[in-house]
């Protein structure tokens, strides 16, 4: 059966994923086989394929597909997760848009629209992966609001309060004044920036004396309840006791002393504002300080930033060092390098804030999960990883799980007075009122007396529970399926949300199943372009994955994807790369095409040539399966494609396919092209993992199949012996015959024109491969001989010597002079790199890889004299 004459990549994915959703070979139920799992790092339902998806799905999809080929019972659970900050931020400006204001709106009237917003567009980037061949089981298809997967988040809540890890305290946190919510301390990212400090003058009371303070951020002036000094600092032992005056707000406060002001930053005192700095909150409380909060939750000045009230604090900033200077009040500004730290989702600047939140005890949570990564039962690759990993667990901080939104699961926690702990923490309403009953021995109390704390709890902490609550393992936690599929094989994610997730994943595992959630971790590096940069739609270097898909095709981009991805270190994504897989694909095509173009006879038999080749290639496919699965065991999937190529690309169709082909316009015997079709089969099997479509049409087109004997869940090629000496042999082999065509290609001797090779045999060749060296070389003749050849050219493979008579094919006058001239030059050159070989000053003085290639042009050169003089000796003879 002969393929088209052209690769539409487009007609051949379309038509296989729609046979693969068909037949429903993504969907798995529990069995008698053993379970091989994963589940999806679910992306933010308001997202959209980007690089980053396609590398870490690409790896996935190979892991899943290469799972099934092995009889595992493969089960690869798809789904989004809400994203509360991002979800909500687009719901907000979609409805600013339509001239609505969510401060106007009910919170059923808002989370109407965001469920809206949510059908709309959340399932968009599940489509897209199709497009690349995710293989997901679809049915299995989770979202972190689903009412299974939120019933689950409650019951964790309510759970972890009741042993007494969740509390509710009044902390300093990370605000963000967009998002208009708190955040943990793992979504704030540091960034140096150039900034100012700035040097203010405040008053001593009663005196005319001046104390200069330096800080970075003079609009916090106004919150300001005392100046620390350092006892130990005698530069200002005579201000201990007195107060100052804050400048524009003319507020007196007091000299405080403590060790903790470092003497030699700025001017060796310290403002306190502990409203907004957690260390000066910290000296706040330790010192009974006022705490005057100036910010709206917008960050925007409150009453007590006094006639700046309603301006953000940066716009503040300037106009209040303008009026600082004005009064006399600023000494001086220099340029300052700063840690600023800023919101991961919405990159707004972040504010310390004292709020009231919701944290949960991390410490002895996340003991187990540090010991599992130490003791090697979660494995993350590459290693590099574990000592982060370690450091971070070690020094775990209480997480703040509440955040200031609408969207995402409510904090099940309900008041009933007006005290702070005036409140009870339950899964339903209706038990929160039994509760509180109980709680006050107040029987009168009714539904309305309640109010459930209007905060939502922090995205992660629904996606922590992720491989639980897909098999529905917290709500119903002796079920089949969890029993099956948990603990899931492989998780495939970025090291950038390796605390967010990953760590928190075990910590939950160990919590709610005492046992890990996954056996390996293998951590995908960034996409960079080739400049290094991260691949971003702000800087327009991200190209659209879709649009890679049409030029390139799906089995192109995964391969592009892969060529250059080692686990851990960043992806130099380059388009050729795609291109370079695109090629692989059609050059897979061709290949095919070739063989399945064959007219087979039975009536002729095998040749010699055919035969060894057949045995070699045999052998060179299993040395390949076992480094097969060598980088697989060790998650080097790009090591394994790259095995996959190679096979396929130089020793299939570079050698074997050159092995057995017939002659133009004759037939092939019958076992031979059933032996190739049968390899042929074995090499889609093994490529099927990196480019599903094009090893699937191939594979229906070698022979009508039935749904059962699709390659998707065909078996995987078993382990056999492997002949090295015919792997060694063959090397031997190809090196003649890349010897003879180089000379045929410097000589122009044209290939149709057959020629004759002698060899000088030192003892330790072989015979084997001579029927393939005289079909790939076209000889007339293939003779052993124990002297040199006269007028013949030569070359030398190991040991052995080769001959190619040159009389009647070339001008031997002129080929005489040719090699004599590169003769010449050739010793020219060596005596050059002697030269400097044996000049001491240049041997001592230049690094050794550069003594070593110079060393390497000695010896080349020296062998390439030997085989000039012998060709010469043998043309004039």
């Amino acid at each position: 059966m002969a393929l088209a004459g052209k690769y539409d990549s487009k007609l051949i994915e379309e038509k296989w994923y729609a046979y693969w959703m068909e037949n429903n070979y993504f969907h798995s139920e529990v069995d008698e086989r053993e379970a091989y799992t994963i589940v999806i790092p679910p992306p933010n339902v308001t997202g959209v394929l980007h690089m980053g998806h396609m590398l870490n799905n690409t790896i996935q999809d190979v892991l899943i597909r290469r799972a099934r080929l092995k009889g595992y019972n493969a089960c690869w659970v798809p789904g989004t997760d809400h994203a509360s900050i991002a979800t909500e931020a687009k719901v907000v400006a979609k409805l600013k848009e339509e001239g609505i204001d969510k401060n106007n709106l009910t919170r059923e009237q808002f989370l109407e629209h965001a469920w809206e917003w949510t059908h709309k567009h959340g399932g968009i980037i599940l489509e897209q992966l199709k497009k690349l061949g995710a293989s997901c089981d679809w049915e299995r298809t989770a979202f972190t609001m689903d009412d299974n997967l939120s019933a689950s988040v409650i019951k964790v809540f309510v759970d972890l309060y009741n042993k007494g890890l969740i509390y509710r305290g009044y902390r300093m946190v990370n605000w963000d004044p967009e998002a208009k919510t708190t955040l943990s301390d793992e979504e704030v990212i540091y960034e140096e920036k150039q900034g100012n400090l700035y040097y203010l003058k405040y008053k001593i009371e009663g005196t005319e004396d001046i104390l200069t303070i330096a800080t970075t951020r003079p609009e916090t002036i106004m919150g300001d309840t005392a100046i620390c000094i350092n006892p130990n600092d005698e530069r200002f032992a005579h201000l201990k006791g007195k107060k100052a005056i804050v400048p524009i707000a003319n507020r007196v406060i007091p000299i405080i002393e403590d060790e903790y002001v470092d003497m030699e930053f700025g001017t060796g005192c310290l403002k306190v504002t502990p409203a907004h700095d957690t260390n000066d909150k910290v000296l706040g409380d330790k010192h009974g300080l006022e705490v005057i909060d100036i910010f709206n939750e917008d960050a925007t000045l409150n009453t007590f930033g006094l006639h700046y009230q309603g301006k953000d604090r940066f716009v503040v900033r300037k106009e209040i060092v303008k009026e600082l200077e004005s009064i006399g009040a600023l000494d001086k500004i220099e340029t300052h390098l700063n840690k600023i730290g800023t919101s991961e989702r919405t990159k707004a600047v972040i504010e310390p804030r004292l709020s009231d939140q919701w944290f949960l005890k991390m410490k002895d949570l996340a003991q187990p999960a540090l010991d599992a990564v130490l003791d090697k039962e979660v494995n993350l690759v590459p290693e590099k990883f574990v000592s982060t990993y370690r450091y971070w667990m070690e020094n775990v901080r209480d997480w703040n799980i509440s955040r200031q939104l609408w969207w995402g699961h409510q904090i099940p926690a309900y008041f009933y007075g007006d005290g702070k702990e005036d409140f009870v923490v339950a899964e339903s309403r209706e038990e929160a009122l039994v509760f509180a009953k109980e709680k006050t021995g107040n029987d009168k109390l009714i539904d309305t007396d309640l109010t459930q704390d209007p905060d939502a709890l922090d995205t992660w902490f629904s996606s922590w529970l992720w491989p639980m609550s897909v098999f529905n393992g917290i709500l119903e936690p002796d079920n089949k399926e969890i029993n099956y599929y948990y603990p899931t094989n492989d998780l495939v994610t970025a090291p950038e949300i390796l605390f967010f997730w990953v760590a928190r994943m075990i910590i939950a595992g160990y919590e709610y199943r005492k046992e890990k959630p996954f056996t390996n971790v293998y951590l995908t590096g960034i996409v960079r372009d080739k400049q290094r940069r991260k691949m971003s739609k702000s800087l327009g270097n991200s190209p659209n994955p879709l649009d890679l898909i049409d030029k390139y095709g799906a089995d192109g981009i995964r391969v592009g994807m892969l060529l250059s991805s080692p686990a851990g270190n960043d992806l130099m994504f380059d388009e050729d790369l795609c291109d370079q897989g695109s090629k692989f694909v059609n050059k897979i095509f061709n290949a095919s095409r070739l063989i399945l173009g064959w007219e087979v006879s039975d009536t002729i038999g095998q040749p010699e040539a055919s035969i060894a080749a057949i045995a070699w290639y045999r052998s060179k496919f299993q040395k390949a399966l076992l480094e097969l699965e060598n980088n697989y065991d060790k998650y080097r999937i790009s090591d394994a494609l790259m095995t996959s190529y190679k096979l396929i690309w130089d020793d299939f169709c570079g050698w074997l396919l050159e092995a057995v082909k017939p002659a133009y316009q004759s037939p092939i015997d019958a076992k031979t092209y059933q032996e190739v079709i049968s390899i042929l089969e074995d090499n889609l099997k093994i490529v099927h993992p990196f480019v599903p479509f094009i090893s699937e049409e191939i594979w229906h087109q070698i022979k009508d199949r039935t749904k059962e004997e699709a390659l998707i869940i065909a078996s995987w090629p078993k382990i056999e012996s492997i002949n090295e000496d015919l792997i060694s042999e063959f090397e031997i082999a190809a090196d003649v015959i890349s010897g003879i065509r180089t000379i045929r290609k410097e000589k122009n001797i044209a290939f149709k024109e057959t020629i004759e090779l002698s060899v000088l045999n030192s003892g330790n060749g072989t015979t084997t491969f001579d029927a393939i060296i005289n079909k790939l070389g076209n000889l007339s003749g293939l003779n052993y001989v124990q002297e040199t050849v006269e007028g013949a050219i030569s070359f030398r493979v190991k040991s052995n010597e080769y001959f190619i008579p040159v009389s009647g094919v070339i001008n031997v006058e002129e080929e005489i002079k040719k090699l004599t001239e590169e003769l010449s030059y050739t010793e020219g050159f060596l005596k050059s790199v002697q030269k400097k070989l044996q000049n001491e000053r240049f041997v001592n003085n230049a690094p050794d890889q550069v003594i070593t290639n110079e060393r390497k042009k000695e010896a080349d050169a020296e062998a390439k004299i030997v085989t000039l003089k012998s060709s010469l000796e043998n043309l004039s003879k």
